[in-house]
């Protein structure tokens, strides 16, 4: 645990101190918002009801330039090949950079509720849901935007083929956790809960991948 923690620790601060996370992804997922609004015409019954899609859309594109930038900093840094020398089991590696990650996702989730709160005039009725299906969706989009950073990384051409590897295999988890917090915004008269069960599968199915694969996509880039 304590080696998952360090690496999550690295990633965190090599972030931090890019200051990209700052500077580039949270003005493009408010901006994204904002132009988001105007495609719908500021309809203000069309935003509420398409508050939930559009918040999750917002945040799988934020993922992508997190992840992206994430890996790209790490090779240029060269801690990616320290970390490979380090002796540490590749299923903490990602464990810990999937975490780094994760709280880098939920931070940007928490500014984009109030986004769409304010925006969209969206109302949070079951706060519960809501706070459950950001963390395991968000979970589930770390652990893939972590394995499948790693894949385009090593193939030369991640900044195009990321989208095309990521976005597809994230369809489940977007359906899904747009059901879910429709019902927890009151946009939607769906069964949230049963929709999150299906978060949390995708989640966890996502993880178990990342964790016996990151092994062999490591030493076959290296």
């Amino acid at each position: 645990m304590r080696s998952v923690l360090l690496i999550a620790a690295k990633d965190l601060r090599i972030e931090l101190r890019s200051r990209v996370f700052l500077y580039q992804v949270i003005p493009f997922a408010i901006t994204t918002l904002v132009l988001l609004g105007f495609a719908l015409d500021a309809d203000r019954a069309a935003l509420r009801n398409f508050s939930s899609g559009l918040y999750w859309v917002t945040v799988m594109l934020a993922a992508l330039l997190t992840a992206q930038r994430s890996v790209s900093l790490e090779r240029s840094s060269g801690a990616a090949d320290a970390i490979r020398l380090s002796g540490v089991a590749a299923a903490k590696i990602f464990a810990g950079k999937s975490l780094a990650l994760f709280v880098y996702l939920i931070v940007l989730e928490l500014l984009m509720v109030l986004g769409i709160v304010v925006l969209y005039d969206a109302t949070l009725t079951d706060a519960g849901l809501a706070a459950a299906t950001a963390v395991v969706a968000t979970l589930g989009i770390a652990g893939a935007g972590t394995l499948y950073g790693v894949l385009a990384a090593g193939s030369g051409v991640g900044e195009t083929l990321l989208p095309v590897l990521l976005l597809p295999v994230l369809a489940p988890v977007l359906i899904s956790a747009t059901r879910a917090f429709g019902d927890a915004l009151g946009a939607s008269s769906v069964n949230g809960w049963a929709w999150f069960g299906l978060v949390g599968l995708c989640s966890l199915l996502y993880m178990l991948l990342g964790g016996l694969s990151y092994g062999p996509i490591l030493e076959a880039d290296s």
